[in-house]
């Protein structure tokens, strides 16, 4: 079988044929013609007119076959538009001036979802500046072709993806039939928000029914104006790591004031001790925190603090989960230790948000959210970080953002 048959059979263009493909050194070379009759396409208004001239031929990139770079080689036709003049034609192949055909973008982009940028480009030998092209190109399709409709549960969060403090505002659908990233901003500020709200319409906020996130002020501020119908859902997770982040300063302090005052070494090398769960506890570990119980040590008091109120997400009842939550804020506060007083303010302060978990049924919770993050950071790891906020974003909504493709002739067969 000719490879001239092959394409016409998987790659058919509507409007054109391919006329000679033969061997070029290294690639292989596929002349493409017009119809018979077929009148070029202006491409300002995307209209039929006459033919006015044709410009010197050009070799577009496609898929490779056989590891064998594969290109088209056309004289694209100048248009006599009435509406916009004279014009270059369009051409169903290729974007633009672009040189490299949608197959080939889209064959490249789906490579990124397993390989780096940097892997994919050495493999299919082309460069790292037109791969970036191409996944480019997908997600801009992507997302001009997405719908945005029947989303009733968000979740917000931050991620860094730079040094220096340099984070992203994430948004993801968290439906149970639907998890996806819906909008990547920068920073993490009252204004990337509003963005994302500005962005989602006001009619297709108003369907939002649960909204999740952490505790970060500027987030609650926007979510209570502008999602105030949706029951919002703070992250158990974020909880959880502050009462951590607690107990470990607690520790530090008490393993300071032991030293200053000449006695043993109680709490070294107890912090992940004191951190992990007690499912994930080695022996070791586990001997070690028994050990440590045996004192009375104010790292000890905070530690029972922090297991005693993971009690609370074992409550079916919104009711009963208020109360546990009110007497163990009223213990915390007693306990004498600042950071934990601190974080037990804090859940005062937010209890009806975090009580709206019950509410939901135990529905939604930012564990998925902190999933999806995950996947966030695997991508920024296997391409080494990104220089600039535009790569970022495309390679986010490329891996998480399940959006649209364009749909390829031989796909449709």
């Amino acid at each position: 079988m000719q490879l001239k048959t092959v394409l016409n059979q998987v790659h058919r263009v509507k409007g054109f044929v391919y006329e000679k493909a033969r061997f070029n050194g290294n690639r292989i070379e596929v002349q493409i013609r017009p119809r018979k009759g077929a009148r070029p396409i202006c491409s300002g208004c995307g209209r039929r007119g006459p033919g006015y001239d044709t410009l010197p031929r050009r070799r577009f990139t496609f898929v490779p076959l056989w590891g064998i770079s594969v290109f088209l080689i056309y004289a694209r036709r100048r248009v006599e538009c009435a509406r916009c003049g004279v014009t270059v034609e369009q051409i169903p192949w290729a974007e633009g001036k672009d040189r490299l055909t949608h197959a080939y973008a889209v064959f490249l982009a789906r490579w990124v979802r397993r390989l780096s940028w940097r892997e994919v480009s050495l493999i299919f030998k082309t460069s790292w500046e037109n791969v970036y092209r191409s996944v480019a190109w997908v997600v801009e399709y992507g997302l001009q072709n997405r719908s945005l409709d029947g989303i009733t549960a968000i979740g917000v969060d931050e991620v860094q993806f730079q040094k220096g403090h340099r984070y992203l505002t994430v948004v993801y659908q968290i439906d149970h039939g639907c998890r996806r990233l819906l909008w990547v901003g920068q920073d993490r500020t009252t204004k990337t928000l509003l963005r994302f709200f500005r962005m989602l319409g006001r009619e297709r906020t108003a369907t939002l029914r649960f909204v999740c996130s952490d505790m970060w002020q500027p987030y609650l501020k926007v979510i209570a104006k502008k999602a105030s119908q949706a029951l919002h859902i703070l992250d158990r997770f974020h909880i959880v790591a502050k009462l951590n982040k607690a107990i470990d300063e607690v520790r530090a302090a008490e393993a300071k004031e032991l030293a200053a005052k000449g006695y043993e070494p109680l709490l070294k090398h107890s912090r992940w001790c004191l951190l992990k769960r007690v499912a994930n506890l080695t022996h070791k570990q586990s001997a070690r925190l028994a050990d440590l119980m045996c004192y009375s040590l104010k790292t000890v008091r905070a530690y029972l603090l922090k297991e005693s109120f993971q009690a609370l997400w074992e409550y079916k009842s919104y009711h009963w989960a208020g109360v546990f939550l009110d007497a163990w804020v009223k213990r915390a506060m007693r306990s004498r230790l600042e950071p934990i007083k601190k974080v037990a303010r804090s859940i005062r302060a937010h209890e009806d948000l975090i009580l709206n978990w019950f509410a939901a049924k135990k529905e939604f919770n930012s564990g998925i959210v902190e999933g999806l993050n995950y996947r966030i950071k695997l991508t920024i790891r296997k391409a080494y970080g990104f220089k600039t906020l535009e790569a970022a974003q495309i390679a986010l909504y490329h891996a998480l953002g399940r959006l649209p493709e364009p749909e390829l002739a031989h796909e449709s067969c």
